[in-house]
């Protein structure tokens, strides 16, 4: 049997669902694509066991067959073709896979469609949508803030919290925290879920940034984002996640509104100096002014640098983690931000001092413990 197809438009579908192949898996069949091909439409499928994705094009195809493709080589092939139409000339009973074209033949061995992993099934236990764009702000202003400890695999997740008519996504790592509230998905119910971190960065690279309808179907075991043609399934974490609400500090009656960029920039040449070992950099704030420094004692490394900024508060000197700081300044969005304090010993809050009304977002920083004043 064979499909012919666009060999530009195959290889953007390869593409988007290639990266939930891994490259050495246990079940050899798992660094190939499965096309299930027929009715003039070949449906792609890729999965590690954890992470499945699917995608479908129209191709000019009669009879229907079900067939494992080595993913390396059908990209390889298709990315050193000129856009043409391409030919794939597939044996039923080998396996065997011929792609033709104007100028020559490749030949591949293919592997029987039947022994490729089913994939699960929604079971309707709940749904919401949201447009792509949404959800691919809500990934990538938190997903930067989640933990890597296998040892608390709860932390290495987003935390995606449904209150009725808001949803919160979270993320932490327990020396930064990061909540985005969208006030405009309405899902209806409360429930919540935790999503790993590999589909979530798949999610992000296949995400069209425009009002495309996310479709999120979600039961205890799996979530299912569906939008387009494409189709991302994975596994949640079977963990409870912290009382993560509880460590946000609701007073704070120092209040530091400043420049974003001004911030950003001061920080990240003062921590060239700092600690190799600790990245921190001290805060003194009073009055009008924030001079930020930071040493490295056994290099006699050393920087301060002032900068102007409006503050509403006590006299105050605390350390944060510049490279902590840094994520957060870079990810959030607006001229201005205000940084919320209370002690010293206490988490610190930034937020941008412009936000949208349908969106909410807080970050938190864990302040480390100074050892000496300047």
């Amino acid at each position: 049997m064979k499909f012919i197809a666009s060999s530009s438009d195959l290889l953007q579908h390869l593409l988007t669902v290639n990266g939930a192949i891994m490259s050495k898996p246990i079940i050899p069949i798992l660094e190939n694509f499965l096309f299930d091909i027929g009715d003039d439409k070949v449906t792609i499928f890729s999965t590690d066991l954890e992470t499945s994705m699917t995608t479908a094009l129209k191709v000019e195809a009669k009879e229907k067959m079900k067939i494992a493709v080595p993913s390396k080589m059908v990209i390889d092939i298709l990315r050193s073709l000129p856009d043409q139409t391409v030919s794939f000339n597939i044996d039923p009973n080998s396996f065997a896979i011929e792609v033709v074209n104007e100028s020559g033949r490749y030949k591949m061995a293919g592997q029987d469609g039947v022994d490729f992993p089913t994939l699960p099934e929604k079971s309707g236990e709940g749904s919401f949508t949201v447009p792509a764009n949404v959800l691919l702000r809500a990934v990538s202003k938190t997903i930067f803030a989640a933990g890597t400890d296998e040892l608390r695999l709860n932390l290495t997740g987003l935390f995606v919290e449904m209150k009725n008519n808001l949803v919160n996504f979270v993320a932490t790592d327990a020396n930064k925290l990061v909540r985005y509230t969208r006030k405009d998905i309405n899902p209806q119910v409360e429930h919540s879920f935790i999503i790993p971190k590999k589909p979530l960065n798949l999610l992000k690279t296949a995400l069209p940034n425009d009002e495309t309808p996310v479709i999120v179907d979600y039961n205890r075991a799996n979530v299912f984002f569906t939008f387009g043609d494409t189709q991302l399934i994975c596994r949640l974490l079977d963990e409870k996640y912290p009382e993560y609400s509880a460590v946000i500090p609701t007073e704070n009656p120092n209040s530091l509104n400043i420049s974003r960029m001004h911030l950003l920039s001061a920080i990240n040449r003062i921590s060239i100096f700092a600690s190799r070992t600790t990245h921190q950099v001290r805060f003194k704030i009073a009055g009008s002014e924030l001079i930020i420094s930071a040493e490295d004692l056994e290099m006699a490394n050393e920087a301060v640098e002032k900068i102007p900024c409006e503050y509403d508060g006590e006299d105050m000197e605390i350390g944060f983690n510049a490279r902590f700081l840094k994520e957060m300044l870079s990810t959030l969005d607006g001229e201005m931000v205000q940084i919320q304090l209370s002690q010293p010993n206490r988490a610190g809050l930034l937020v941008p001092m412009q936000q949208d009304a349908n969106e909410n977002i807080t970050m938190l920083i864990m302040p480390m413990m100074l050892n000496n004043s300047y």
